[in-house]
């Protein structure tokens, strides 16, 4: 694979007309090749001018005829970097999302994405559970395909996750994870309930399903999303396929990614 080149990971999920449907895509970043995958989220900046936002990776496709690879992300901003501003309703470790979705090429949509997230420091710090706390009963292989599971809707990850794992890529490299309120709420009331007990219990299924995270990566940050705003320049970016905005394709089934969202950062 040429350093620049990008390609489909893993098979096709599903067909609509002249689009076909891919779950990852691998691309090269300062150097290094990298994957993304629906669900995913990752740091991006739109423009040289444009303050540093999150965007989670909710489509991919290929049009048959002109070969065109396309993605749909949804971009979160903090509030003070949107028009009204920060005030006294926004939580500190609350986001906004952009009413619209954005619709890029592949190629464009790799030079937005930011490796330096060195100055991110928002977000609720979260305890993460340490590798060897899952022991080599397979506790962590079923942690991963719970979490494969609760992102993606039933989608088959298998392959993505195998050539992530050839990559280097199997740790979780996880350093946000947004919430819609919801469950921020139920995670933050999980928080109070095992309060002084093991990082390892948020492992267990019941409290997975009450509401607990299990990250491994180090130093995770918990942010929420309620909210959404009109973004007053991104129409103007040109990287913007407005061609694809009124009448974006969408797989059947499509792809459930609303809930627990996880950010895929890219670290050197």
């Amino acid at each position: 694979m040429e350093p620049n080149s990008l390609q489909w990971v893993g098979s096709p999920c599903g067909l609509h007309g002249p689009y076909i449907f891919y779950k990852a895509f691998q691309f090269h970043l300062e150097g290094k090749p990298r994957i993304l995958s629906l669900g995913d989220f990752f740091f991006v900046r739109c423009t040289p001018k444009d303050p540093i936002c999150i965007a989670e990776l909710q489509l991919l496709w290929e049009e048959r005829t002109s070969r065109q690879l396309l993605s749909s992300s949804k971009l979160y901003f903090l509030p003070e970097d949107t028009p009204q501003g920060r005030n006294s309703d926004h939580g500190e470790d609350e986001v906004i999302a952009v009413s619209e979705k954005v619709i890029v090429k592949l190629e464009d949509l790799v030079k937005w994405v930011h490796s330096d997230f060195s100055k991110w420091r928002c977000g609720l710090q979260a305890e993460s559970v340490k590798t060897e706390s899952l022991g080599r009963n397979g506790q962590k292989e079923a942690l991963l395909k719970y979490r494969q599971s609760t992102l993606n809707s039933g989608l088959n990850f298998k392959d993505v996750l195998k050539e992530k794992a050839d990559l280097g890529e199997d740790e979780e490299e996880t350093n946000v994870i947004v919430l819609s309120y919801p469950q921020y709420c139920r995670y933050r009331s999980m928080l109070k309930r095992i309060q002084d007990k093991p990082s390892s219990i948020l492992t267990d299924q019941f409290a997975l399903a009450l509401g607990g995270i299990a990250v491994v990566s180090k130093n995770p940050q918990i942010l929420y999303c309620r909210d959404t705003f009109d973004h007053p320049t991104l129409i103007e970016n040109e990287s913007i396929c407005d061609e694809f905005g009124e009448s974006s394709p969408h797989p059947h089934p499509r792809p459930n990614l609303n809930s627990v969202r996880v950010c895929q950062v890219f670290s050197s």
